[in-house]
This record gives structure tokens, C-alpha cells and sequence, in this order.
């Protein structure tokens, strides 16, 4: 028998989502088997799966298997020398401006000098995060941007503030702004663009369409743009993101015949990076909530040498 007290940390989500997180190695349909035979109990008592865990409360686990080491965890993250940009901090969240080439999490390349495992390592470290008293949570991003993409991410220190943060997120009340060099001139130099988008997740590309597709992982995006300056072919935008969707700045822009500088997918990157130009010149340098404005210095550096 294996028993769980539940934390401030725990508190709040069902009971069969945090035995996925706190019992990595239990097959979920055996997870489902067990809460209907009743070996998987809330305070001594059965309890259904959609049960919201309370603070204080003890879930018991019988199993004649032992599914209760985690062999696929990877803690590699503890022995890194934290290396961020710090722009805000409070007991909840914590924002970083990440640099261009950082990935925000591990992919299949095995990379794990992520930004989250620098933040994990550095909660870690400052005795902010104790992985071990935590059942299930860990510090999560709250928003990603991608890989070669700079700028600022929101990064939850407690499982209150990412379940504050992502509703923020849904319900619109998180502003995102970014820098970007676009080739060519705009005809009109302030627009909002609505279009549709799908995902190929097997190429991670996307594709815009001016008419909603017949296809049933169609989105809407919507783009606002501000021209703020003009040189050598190329423009200055900044962007305010309306949706949020994957690549959504980078094709969106593509679409009207205005790619990126240095974007590799969508844009001219053989003659780019030609020039030098090796990350698409997009930067997230505006993040506002919950009455908290930060701004990310680095990004005018990066484009002051263009324009």
C-alpha cells in the first residue's frame, strides 16, 4: 500500500489526473480498474474519479504490482548552473527572457538545457522547489515560444498560480506583444489580419487559408500589426497577438508575402542567412497581467542594428 497526503500543490485537481502525474509507471486503464474495484481509496473511502483532491486528504493505493518508481524520471535538471534573464519574480511566477536557440522544452534532439529545467534547477537551488515532498507538481511554463524565437515566458512557481495563469491565458486577459522584421514594405501600416490556420503535426508546419477549410483542426487567427519603421527593404512590426496559435506570427506574415527575416519554414532563409541572419527576427518583448507589465530590454538590441 502506497499512501499520498495531499498539498497545497496537489489540492484542487481530480483524483485519476493527479495519480497520472503521481504515478507515472500505473498503466492508466489498470489506474481506472483499481478506483472500481476499490483499491484506490480518498480518506478510507471510495471515491469516484472526478473527485477534487482537498488539502489533507490521504489516497491509498493497493496494488500487488510495484508501480511506484519512476524509472523513466530524469533529474539531470539539478546539476544545471541556472543561466536566465530574470525580469519579474513574486512567490507564484516567475518570467524569463529566453534567448533565441534556447528550446522551452526537450524535444527528440535530447537537448536538456531547456528553459524549464534552467528555471527548475534555479527554484531548486534557491530552495524554492523541493521535488521531494511534491506528489505531482513541478514548475511549468505557462506559455512557450518557439526555439529560435526570443522573448518572455511566464513560468508557474506553485500549482495555484498555473491554474490562475492558464485561465488568464483562455479567458484573454494575458497581453502579448512582439518585435519582428518583416521583408518588404506594407501597403497598410497598421492592420488587423483574420485568417484560418491548420497544424501538420508531422512536419510541424502550418498552413493559412483566407477561407475556413473544410478540416476539422481549423482555427482562427487573428494578427494586429503596427509598421514602426522602414529600411532597406525590410519593416518593423509590432505585432499583438489576438490568438495564439502555433507559428501564427511567422506564417501568418508569409501568407501576405511578408516572411520573416531568418525564418527558416516560411521565409528566404538561404539568402538570410547569407547575411548573417540565423533565428527568425522575432522577439516577445511585452507579457502584461494581472496588473504586472514586463518588458524585455534585449529586444531593442536586436533590432538596432537593423534599423
Amino acid at each position: 500500500m502506497r499512501e499520498y497526503i495531499i498539498s497545497d500543490n496537489d489540492a484542487g485537481q481530480r483524483l485519476d489526473k493527479f495519480l497520472l502525474k503521481a504515478e507515472k509507471n500505473l498503466p492508466p486503464p489498470l489506474m481506472y480498474r483499481l478506483i472500481r474495484q476499490k483499491k484506490i481509496k480518498v480518506n478510507g473511502k471510495r471515491t469516484d474519479i472526478s473527485y477534487r483532491l482537498v488539502n489533507g486528504d490521504k489516497v491509498a493505493i493497493w496494488t500487488r504490482e510495484d508501480f511506484s518508481e519512476d524509472t523513466a524520471s530524469d533529474n539531470s535538471w539539478k546539476y544545471i548552473s541556472p543561466k536566465l534573464d530574470i525580469v519579474y519574480e513574486d512567490s507564484g511566477v516567475i518570467v524569463c527572457d529566453k534567448r533565441p536557440g534556447m528550446l522551452c522544452h526537450s524535444d527528440d534532439s535530447g537537448d536538456g538545457d531547456t528553459l524549464i529545467n534552467n528555471i527548475k534547477a534555479y527554484l531548486y537551488q534557491n530552495g524554492d522547489y523541493k521535488p521531494e515532498l511534491e506528489n505531482s507538481f513541478a514548475p511549468a511554463l505557462c506559455n512557450r515560444i518557439d526555439r529560435n524565437t526570443g522573448g518572455l515566458v511566464i513560468a508557474a512557481k506553485t500549482a495555484a498560480s498555473l491554474r490562475h495563469i492558464d485561465e488568464e491565458i483562455r479567458e484573454g486577459r494575458v497581453t502579448k506583444k512582439y518585435l519582428c522584421a518583416a521583408h518588404g514594405i506594407f501597403r497598410e501600416k497598421e492592420a488587423t489580419l483574420r485568417d484560418y490556420l491548420i497544424k501538420d503535426s508531422n512536419t510541424n508546419t502550418v498552413s493559412v487559408f483566407k477561407e475556413m477549410p473544410d478540416h476539422p483542426e481549423a482555427k482562427t487567427i487573428i494578427t494586429h500589426y503596427k509598421v514602426l519603421a522602414e529600411k532597406n527593404g525590410l519593416s518593423l512590426l509590432d505585432v499583438n497577438l489576438l490568438t495564439g496559435r502555433t507559428h501564427q506570427i511567422r506564417a501568418h506574415l508569409a501568407f501576405y508575402s511578408h516572411p520573416l527575416l531568418g525564418d527558416g519554414k516560411y521565409g528566404k532563409n538561404k539568402d538570410d542567412r547569407r547575411h548573417g541572419y540565423k533565428f527568425q527576427a522575432l522577439y516577445s518583448y511585452y507579457l502584461a497581467f494581472d496588473d504586472i507589465i514586463c518588458e524585455a530590454d534585449r529586444s531593442k538590441i536586436w533590432f538596432s542594428e537593423l534599423f
